[in-house]
């Protein structure tokens, strides 16, 4: 399905760095909760991120990371995910984050 650029522009993709990283032994599926800082106009936000397969909660402090942050708040177990982490989904869910190649100022727009 194609979607014209006006759709596009209305998804918010930004840059933030993972402060915290906590497991989420009440989710579903393994998953840890991130608390990411967009900067000073969005703040930090929380997020569910499957992504245990690949990353131990000490590779992702302090890490770079691309996520949509104006989808509505998601109920997940007992979190309330305020934005969407983004990452490629290779076989059995095994998620590679997106990140950027260098250091940027947190809450910077991808587009």
């Amino acid at each position: 399905m194609e979607i014209s650029w006006n759709d596009f522009e209305k998804v918010e993709i930004r840059v933030g760095t993972i402060l915290s990283v906590q497991d989420f032994p009440k989710a579903n599926r393994p998953a840890y909760i991130l608390e990411i800082d967009f900067g000073s106009e969005l703040g930090i936000k929380k997020s569910s991120a499957q992504i245990t397969n690949r990353y131990s909660k000490e590779d992702l402090l302090e890490k770079q990371i691309v996520a949509v942050v104006n989808f509505p708040k998601k109920q997940i177990a007992n979190l309330m995910s305020e934005c969407l982490v983004l990452g490629a989904v290779g076989a059995k869910n095994d998620i590679v984050l997106l990140s950027p190649d260098f250091q940027v100022e947190n809450g910077l727009r991808i587009g």
